[in-house]
């Protein structure tokens, strides 16, 4: 009989040997298989995480018949960063893997890729939710997300871009115990891969943002392409140059601001601000690309349409730590109405209260220690929040939430025990 309850184990581990690393990180998960309580070290995985750092994208292959060798019976997802991270700690431009396994109900997922579609045929219940693992360079990626978060029954989506410096890869490759899904999976360059999830499997996703307005959220009334013209009526540069205060005859001051400055984009209906003048999750940050002063407009990395919310914006360390312990929280009240006086540590849930039973944490390559002022600072900020869950990551070149593509954010999912 399988279990209805999702049982996680993970590990991570750095070594210049990409194998040496998959060795000792398989040591920390069969050690907490062994340890653990309540009948999980019966459990069998099947389906699991693996994210590695760009210095072993070369190793892709090897390492994942590896992971098939080991654990036979589980699927697995998984891409490359310039960074991964688990409970805590974040390793950065350095030789590094991080792996996650959890016995799911059996029936409540199933992977897709280029080889096989995200389909409602592959669970029985129907698709509610899928996470993403895409290549930044695909064609039409963000109509592509769109209509993969079409299939879903919840229109929602988690995931993020691979970021690498050598290979782009991602890693989808199901079980072939019992004779498989008839199709091989393995590692792809290209496109998108992951994993959906049939309603049987409780999660909570929330999008926290890096970035702080620096005017006010204007409607966009004139725009071509990516180039915006006006903005509730009036020409958009001089409203930019008014909310920098800058001025373009004096370019030594101008430009260094101008570098700095970002967009904030939101469809015509969606949340624009969240609580103390944040970007809610409906906003998409996006790069200033250049300025018209012929027509006075500004130029914007994304198409802009008539009817769009727009913010100028700049990176803000404080407003992304803010934003960050505000999204924690918020799924720790999700899980436990009204109980303020509950331990994120003890990763013990009262009778009739939900628990994190394992996480997945997507950041922008952007982000982590370094933007936030030290060592595995982002992480550690976590970890203080949620408590010491099993929880994987890596640093992505583009964040995937809701149906949107986002960029300098982060997206923090966890599934649920209510056992």
């Amino acid at each position: 009989m399988s279990i209805q309850v999702p049982v996680f184990f993970h590990a991570h581990a750095t070594h210049p040997d990409a194998h040496m690393a998959l060795a000792l990180a398989a040591a920390q998960i069969e050690a907490q298989r062994s340890s653990a309580v309540r009948g999980a070290a019966a459990a069998a995985p099947n389906l699991g995480w693996i994210y590695i750092t760009d210095h072993y994208a070369a190793q892709a292959e090897a390492l994942l018949a590896e992971l098939r060798q080991r654990w036979p019976g589980v699927s697995w997802v998984g891409t490359v960063g310039v960074g991964v991270s688990a409970s805590g700690v974040e390793y950065v431009d350095e030789p590094a893997l991080v792996l996650m396994l959890a016995q799911l109900p059996a029936g409540s997922f199933s992977l897709y890729s280029g080889e096989h579609a995200l389909g409602p045929a592959d669970i029985g219940t129907g698709v509610h939710t899928a996470m993403v693992h895409a290549d930044g360079d695909t064609p039409e990626l963000g109509e592509l997300i769109h209509e993969l978060a079409q299939r879903t029954d919840s229109g929602y989506l988690f995931g993020g871009l691979a970021a690498s410096r050598t290979r782009s890869l991602q890693i989808c490759a199901p079980s072939l115990a019992a004779g498989g899904p008839g199709w091989a999976g393995g590692v792809y360059e290209g496109g998108v891969s992951g994993v959906a999830f049939g309603p049987a499997v409780a999660l909570v996703s929330r999008v926290t943002q890096g970035c702080q307005p620096v005017g006010p959220v204007r409607r966009v009334t004139a725009a071509e392409q990516n180039l915006v013209l006006a903005l509730d009526g009036q020409p958009a540069l001089p409203l930019l140059l008014a909310d920098l205060g800058i001025d373009l005859e004096d370019p030594r001051s101008a430009l260094p601001r101008l570098r700095a400055t970002l967009v904030g984009l939101s469809d015509a209906g969606d949340e624009n601000l969240s609580r103390g003048g944040q970007f809610g999750a409906d906003t998409r940050v996006r790069h200033l690309i250049g300025l018209d002063p012929a027509r006075n407009g500004v130029a914007v990395a994304d198409r802009v349409e008539v009817g769009m919310r727009l913010a100028f914006c700049r990176r803000d360390v404080e407003a992304a730590r803010r934003d960050l312990v505000r999204i924690c929280a918020e799924i720790r009240e999700e899980l436990s109405p009204g109980d303020d006086e509950s331990d994120p540590t003890d990763g013990e849930a009262d009778d009739g209260r939900s628990r994190i039973a394992g996480a997945i944490y997507v950041s922008c390559n952007g982000r982590g220690g370094a933007h936030f002022g030290g060592p595995s600072a982002e992480l550690q900020i976590v970890r203080h929040a949620l408590g010491d869950v099993p929880l994987v990551g890596f640093f992505a070149g583009g964040e995937i939430a809701r149906h949107h593509l986002y960029g300098y954010t982060g997206v923090l999912t966890v599934f649920v025990s209510s056992a």
